[in-house]
């Protein structure tokens, strides 16, 4: 079972309750994790729950439900190490039509996005993170069996020691409830590359 007592908050949220197979986190309005790509304005305050380890071979594997409603409303997985240092995976609410499932990695003080577009009417979805040393691989599904590829990548500071977990944030004047259940810390489910 998935220890959520190892669990630490980087920024707590507006409200939260934690039991050992269900956390519920409400977001205060005005919060997001981005760094200076395009838009080029910083933001580093959203609610982070995160355990550490020094395991460099793992699955996370969670899900996540929410009822967001405002434009970038999101929630999902994240390995946060410091500020310009970080990679979530999450939905981000876009209007009443679509919202964009996609992925950030951020090295040394810069951000990517990575999205596709999905119905707006989708309000749950699992993550899995997987590390294997310093590259990392961000996996989502909707039924918690069937996993699809969300992104492949190295970051350059997670040679060691990292944190990794749960973050909602709601980066407009919004609020909303983000519930993560189905925490599970297994052996690398993501298999090493091979040419066979």
């Amino acid at each position: 079972m998935f220890d959520v007592s190892k669990l630490e908050w980087t920024r707590e949220p507006q409200s939260c309750t934690i039991s050992a197979d269900k956390i519920e986190i409400v977001t205060k309005p005005n919060t997001d994790l981005w760094q200076r790509t395009y838009y080029h304005f910083q933001n580093d305050n959203a609610p982070v729950l995160q355990m550490k380890t020094g395991e460099k071979f793992f699955s996370f594997t969670v899900k996540t439900e929410f009822d967001s409603k405002r434009r970038f409303d999101q929630c999902g997985v994240v390995m946060y190490l410091d500020s310009d240092n970080w990679l979530k995976a999450s939905i981000e609410f876009e209007n009443e039509e679509y919202q964009h499932l996609g992925s950030v990695a951020t090295n040394h003080g810069y951000s990517d996005w990575a999205t596709t577009a999905i119905p707006a009417s989708v309000k749950s979805m699992w993550y899995r993170f997987s590390r294997r040393e310093d590259d990392f691989c961000i996996e989502c599904s909707d039924d918690g069996v069937r996993f699809t590829q969300m992104r492949v990548c190295h970051m350059w500071e997670a040679a060691g020691e990292i944190s990794f977990g749960i973050y909602a944030c709601s980066p407009g004047n919004s609020s909303f409830k983000a519930t993560f259940t189905n925490m599970e810390l297994t052996a690398c489910k993501w298999q090493a590359y091979s040419e066979d």
